[in-house]
């Protein structure tokens, strides 16, 4: 029975980083979208610089990273 209730934690943890990192991906690419929409015109060229780039960030970090694993 222990291992079960392990092996469920584990599932569950595994399914969370993968909505978080999908999440991540989704709103970073949203973002990048709006954020050429925004600098398309010159006057809002401020603002979509830094919005766009946030969204690559993002979306970087969606892609790429990991959570550095406990010391046991």
């Amino acid at each position: 029975m222990k291992d079960a209730h392990a092996s469920d934690r584990h599932l569950l943890k595994t399914g969370e980083r993968f909505l978080g990192h999908t999440l991540a991906v989704v709103a970073g690419l949203l973002l990048m979208i709006v954020g050429l929409g925004l600098g398309v015109t010159m006057v809002l060229l401020p603002i979509g610089l830094p919005v766009g780039l946030a969204g690559l960030l993002l979306c970087i970090w969606g892609l790429f990273w990991t959570a550095p694993s406990p010391r046991t």
